[in-house]
């Protein structure tokens, strides 16, 4: 597998975004701000992720999104994992990542991977999504935010 920053010349992976988060104006909006990276195999992007500066020193990764029939094979982590050493090479200090209070593989996933929960947005998404979210039996309402001393 190859993780790669995306080239100009092809398309963002919306599907593959959406599956992350499943609102297109906000996706394009971080896009916009941030770098895509994805991670192809054998000629197919099978994962995603976006990151984006937010101030001085930090970025955070926006959006990490996985093929669906490849999930829990390691991809999310190697991905999490390039985030990591990219945020380093861009010279941040912090590296931030907010998920759903109902995100629980994600959640687990990035505190594997060093993350440590600092902080809830209580209502986020109920602020900034048209329609309810549902996840893993629960109403994912809260952003959960992590972050990473780098």
């Amino acid at each position: 597998m190859l993780i790669r920053p995306k080239r100009r010349d092809e398309p963002h992976p919306v599907p593959l975004l959406l599956s992350a988060d499943p609102s297109l104006a906000m996706v394009e909006a971080y896009l916009a701000r941030g770098e895509c990276y994805v991670a192809e195999l054998e000629g197919r992007v099978i994962g995603v992720y976006v990151l984006v500066p937010t101030r001085p020193g930090t970025a955070e990764i926006m959006n990490i999104a996985v093929a669906e029939e490849l999930q829990g094979q390691g991809i999310g982590k190697q991905l999490v994992r390039h985030a990591v050493e990219t945020a380093r090479e861009r010279g941040c200090a912090q590296l931030e990542i907010g998920t759903g209070n109902s995100s629980l593989s994600q959640l687990a996933l990035y505190q594997k991977c060093g993350f440590r929960i600092v902080g809830v947005e209580p209502d986020f998404f109920v602020r900034h999504y048209p329609e309810a979210i549902y996840e893993n039996g629960l109403w994912c309402r809260d952003m959960i935010r992590l972050a990473m001393a780098l």
